[in-house]
């Protein structure tokens, strides 16, 4: 696995659950195209996972 993941979010939050907002947020991500780096751990490949419809990861 790499060391970081490079998140971009690639699809609106308008008319999405709740929950998913939240994720998105807590991501770090707010408009679209915008692209956070985090650590590669369990606990961010799990918020990428509940969101992926919405957001494209590249490993760096």
């Amino acid at each position: 696995m790499a060391k970081k993941l490079e998140i971009t979010l690639e699809r609106s939050v308008i008319g999405r659950p709740q929950d998913q907002r939240d994720t998105v947020k807590a991501l770090g991500l707010k408009k679209i195209r915008h692209t956070v780096v985090h650590d590669d751990n369990p606990a961010i490949r799990g918020m990428v996972n509940k969101v992926s419809h919405l957001v494209t990861v590249k490993e760096v």
